[in-house]
């Protein structure tokens, strides 16, 4: 399901971030989005230098991340 606030939708991207000043630079978190929350995520964590991998969540899972 969607990270976006008040999102129902299904998840198509996975968001992979950290944030340098608490996690080491191999940690990856994740944030979910549906197409039409994956720009506005993605700029949220971008702006903050947060953001690290946008990747759809198949190829997420099938890579095993």
């Amino acid at each position: 399901m969607c990270s976006a606030k008040g999102c129902r939708a299904a998840a198509v991207w996975v968001l992979a971030w950290n944030n340098p000043k608490i996690h080491t630079p191999e940690r990856r978190k994740t944030w979910l989005a549906c197409d039409e929350h994956r720009e506005h995520l993605s700029q949220f964590l971008g702006v903050r230098g947060f953001l690290k991998d946008v990747v759809l969540l198949k190829e997420w899972e099938e890579r095993g991340d």
